[in-house]
């Protein structure tokens, strides 16, 4: 128990650590240096994060575990398809309106969790989200400028996250596959969707040809950079979900916007209000509130079932019942979840 709570802490410390380095490299890049194409270098992106996989396998760090293809495929998609549709937000409305999109993801996901997983959340998460929702509006949110086009875009980009994160958890745990599997098999796809669509996006929203681009050598040294930074913001972000939950996942993201915000006020001296720094304290106290509920809610799903520990083993003879991980197994031995599961872009940030 101590082991896991271990690794998922250290799941989500990679997690802070590579994102907040990328958005900065990232920022850089595009802001500094005029690289403006976002969807194009995330495909670079998981093209180098599966090449440094391929090495690790061959090294023989993590062991190949294949399994349905037309389930690996449709998901490698669907994430490519999110992150062109969250680049595609971004370019056709406000960055308030973009920051708003980001802030639907999670109560989406927990509705979505709801109808079709009927997973519960109690009155005390819900209002733990609600404070942090609330802190990074204020923070973050500066306009809310509307379009057809742009709302459109926002609610597909939405609609695919959503998907796209739960079925990270779900794939994980229905065909019992580490993180690393799932992102070595998936990434091929999504990268070969990202290098396909990413020069018509980009140049949609530049107006600029990716391939014509003057790539001086300090541009070629932040984009190696960058790529190699990924690799770790791709492999903890799969590690996180399949650890935790994409709405924890949700929260964690926000928890790194906050911290690029502070970085760039401290050290970039970005302008600030004090409205950024209240936003900020807010969003801090919701994600403190949603991790010791959670904390707390995990701690009594452990009691309620080293109490109920006995009662299992005897009924052990009953063939219907796998009191493994609280599965059960029913329509012709398919291997089916309890409805709770354990305790989800910016270029992947």
């Amino acid at each position: 128990m101590g082991e896991s709570r271990l690794g998922t802490v250290g799941a989500l410390s990679l997690s802070v650590v590579s994102s907040v380095s990328i958005v900065i490299c990232n920022k850089a890049l595009i802001s500094t240096l005029g690289f403006t194409f976002a969807t194009t270098l995330t495909s670079w992106h998981l093209l180098v994060t599966f090449c440094s996989l391929h090495v690790a396998l061959w090294m023989k760090l993590f062991e190949h575990k294949p399994f349905d293809p037309r389930a690996v495929m449709g998901f490698g998609i669907l994430n490519g398809i999110s992150i062109g549709l969250l680049n595609l937000s971004l370019g056709f409305n406000s960055v308030g309106f973009y920051q708003m999109t980001k802030l639907a993801i999670i109560p989406c996901t927990v509705l979505l969790e709801t109808l079709f997983f009927r997973k519960r959340f109690s009155r005390s998460i819900q209002l733990s989200l609600l404070v942090l929702l609330f802190g990074v509006g204020i923070a973050t949110v500066t306009d809310l400028q509307l379009n057809m086009l742009g709302s459109v875009l926002s609610l597909l980009a939405i609609f695919t996250t959503c998907i796209a994160q739960i079925m990270t958890n779900t794939i994980q745990k229905r065909f019992k596959v580490s993180s690393t599997q799932l992102l070595y098999q998936s990434s091929p796809y999504q990268a070969l969707t990202l290098f396909i669509i990413g020069p018509f996006l980009d140049g949609l929203l530049t107006n600029q040809n990716v391939f014509a681009f003057n790539y001086t050598p300090q541009v070629l040294v932040f984009i190696v950079l960058s790529c190699l930074i990924s690799v770790s913001v791709n492999f903890s972000t799969f590690l996180v979900i399949g650890k935790t939950s994409p709405v924890t996942y949700q929260v964690l993201g926000h928890l790194k916007t906050c911290l690029v915000l502070a970085f760039g006020y401290v050290l970039l001296h970005d302008p600030f209000s004090w409205r950024n720094i209240l936003g900020i304290l807010i969003a801090v106290v919701g994600m403190i509130l949603y991790s010791y509920f959670c904390l707390i809610e995990n701690q009594q799903k452990a009691a309620e079932a080293s109490a109920q520990l006995p009662q299992v083993k005897e009924t052990e003879s009953d063939p219907l019942l796998n009191v493994e991980n609280g599965t059960s197994i029913a329509d012709g031995g398919v291997v089916l979840k309890a409805p709770v599961w354990s305790s989800n872009k910016d270029l992947e940030a």
